[in-house]
């Protein structure tokens, strides 16, 4: 490619003159080597305009500038020349000058692949020319879906060659749920125990307040989960804690730390609580005689109820490491708290005159207990713990993919508020209990049904809580390590084994 024959018509300069590429010392191998020079070394005036005139037009059908200078000789060997400008260039246009736009039916889990493999890809486009995030596959430690380096990914001098495992990138093309997956977490998460509180704040704030407080919190809650997504990506951020270490340093990330292990484990202790509290009353109204039954007494305990509803129940759930896994046990936790809203809403007009409270206090406009109302309300709404662990769940997380989850599961758990609120408060007004189902008899048998939900619905939202827990501890002491089944298991076991003690 680089040489041609001098046997063309071009003029054959002296032999003398001729340089050989390569310095042979056989005779015949130097005679054959004579005619297929590289070029000539001879400086005769005779040859130089023609060889000019040759020249150029011969570097121009290479694509070499008019102005190349052919490799010196140093001591008979000729050094190698530059590589072909038109091969370079090919390689590049493959490789190096694509722009950023990632065009063809290429899914957004490759697209994630390529952006782990040149991290000077910022800005990924799928085929129906939605945005991918900066921060995709956000993840989860929970399933450390994250962006480092798969199996098979060899680094030789100090470019990375990627071998990319294609059993890795199987798994990472079916990482990840769909949005209804996430719509029922997060309408899990959002409608867990408060909803049964919402009467009580309604008494507390007057009927107009409680029902306008109801919506603008609904509105809030909307807002600041969608922005903590933001700020994550803004941050270059995976999760809550990350952010706060970004923003506020190791002190910051501490506290939050902190605050949110907290609050998560007393969440599920509290759910551990309201199982105890439920699930062995329903049995004994279901089986009266089942206490005085020997060895069978046992389910009627409320400790027993508490670690077999955890170890049989919970404990599974929660070894899952991606959360979108509990999407199905959260689906059948909004069965369950669409009959206990159905039940309040069918069986309060049908209660006992002496359970009701008094009718002139139904439309009340404000009451002087409005702030201890917010409070009740919010506690509600309570799901931003878990909003970047939804969001990673995500199968394609991009911020208008979560917007619709966040709107639809704020907008379903605000109808099942406002049922639940109004028809239990119009009834029961200044006699309104803090748990509404306490206001209802003990021996009602539709009510008692929904009393057995609920139980059924805090263990299938404990290991909600659970996640967020072992994030926190996994962020904190191990966020530069890579997974651990080990860990995994041992945290898991840990926390949820320590919620249900304290329960007792």
């Amino acid at each position: 490619m680089l040489g041609r024959n001098i046997n063309s018509t071009a003029q054959k300069p002296s032999n003398e003159d001729r340089q050989p590429l390569l310095n042979d010392d056989d005779d015949e191998e130097h005679d054959h080597n004579r005619s297929n020079l590289v070029f000539s070394a001879g400086d005769d005036d005779e040859d130089d305009d023609d060889d000019d005139d040759d020249g150029e037009a011969f570097h121009s059908s290479l694509g070499l500038p008019p102005d190349y200078e052919p490799p010196a000789v140093e001591d008979g060997v000729a050094r190698a020349p530059p590589t072909l400008r038109s091969t370079v260039q090919s390689r590049e246009a493959q490789f190096e000058l694509d722009d950023d736009v990632l065009e063809g039916e290429i899914s957004p889990a490759d697209a994630t692949m390529l952006s782990a493999a040149r991290p000077g890809l910022q800005r990924n486009r799928s085929s129906n020319g939605q945005t991918m995030p900066l921060l995709v596959g956000l993840m989860d430690s929970s399933a450390r879906r994250s962006l480092d380096l798969p199996m098979g990914v060899a680094i030789e001098n100090g470019d990375r060659d990627l071998a990319l495992d294609l059993e890795e990138l199987a798994k990472r093309r079916n990482a990840g749920g769909g949005m209804v997956d996430s719509v029922a977490n997060m309408a899990n998460s959002i409608l867990g125990a408060g909803i049964i509180g919402l009467p009580y704040a309604l008494s507390q704030a007057g009927f107009f307040t409680g029902i306008a407080l109801l919506v603008a919190l609904t509105f809030v809650t909307d807002w600041t989960i969608r922005l903590i997504v933001i700020n994550a990506k803004l941050s270059g951020r995976s999760s809550y804690i990350e952010v706060m270490d970004h923003c506020f340093g190791r002190s910051g990330k501490a506290f939050v730390s902190l605050f949110q292990f907290s609050f998560a484990f007393g969440g599920m202790c509290a759910f551990g609580i309201i199982i105890g509290d439920t699930i062995p009353h329903v049995i004994r109204y279901v089986f009266p005689s089942l206490s005085t039954t020997p060895f069978l007494s046992i389910f009627t305990n409320r400790q027993f109820i508490i670690a077999l509803c955890t170890v049989c129940i919970s404990y599974p759930l929660s070894l899952h490491r991606d959360i979108h896994k509990l999407s199905r046990a959260s689906g059948f936790a909004l069965v369950g708290m669409l009959i206990i809203v159905g039940s309040v809403f069918f069986e309060g007009p049908h209660v006992s005159p002496d359970l009701k409270g008094d009718p002139s206090k139904r439309f009340t406009i404000i009451e002087p207990q409005v702030f201890q109302a917010i409070g009740v309300i919010s506690f509600a709404f309570v799901c931003h713990h878990n909003s970047l662990l939804i969001y990673g769940s995500l199968k394609t997380p991009t911020l208008d993919r979560f917007a619709k989850v966040t709107h639809i599961s704020t907008a379903m758990s605000l109808m099942c508020c406002l049922i639940m609120a109004v028809s239990a408060y119009v009834v029961f007004t200044d006699k309104t209990q803090g748990n509404i189902l306490n206001n209802f008899s003990q021996t009602d048998a539709l009510i008692n049904v929904a009393r057995f939900c609920f139980g059924l619905n805090m263990f299938t939202t404990l290991p909600l809580e659970l996640f967020v827990c072992r994030e926190v501890v996994e962020q904190f002491f191990f966020s530069h390590e890579p997974f651990s089944q080990h860990r995994h298991v041992l945290f898991t076991t840990s926390i949820l084994f320590s919620s249900m003690i304290s329960e007792w």
